[in-house]
């Protein structure tokens, strides 16, 4: 699997066919919205392509932080 952090003001870009994701809704969201995590099989769909790819435990890192987790 691997992952690429998306801006969400491309969304309408999402061809959620080619994704693990299936909607709008099933989207991992930053905490400010601005940012989702998409996640893929194989080759780089090409709405995805020249984004930074990550494995699962980069994106997992990531997705620790401030930015898109709130320790409550």
């Amino acid at each position: 699997m691997k992952y690429v952090i998306f801006d969400m003001i491309n969304a309408n870009l999402i061809d959620f066919s080619l994704v693990e994701e299936t909607s709008l809704e099933t989207l991992r969201l930053s905490l400010d919205t601005t940012k989702c995590v998409l996640k893929y099989k194989g080759e780089t769909p090409a709405f995805l392509v020249g984004l930074q790819e990550y494995n699962q435990e980069e994106i997992l890192q990531i997705t620790s932080n401030s930015d898109w987790y709130k320790d409550e």
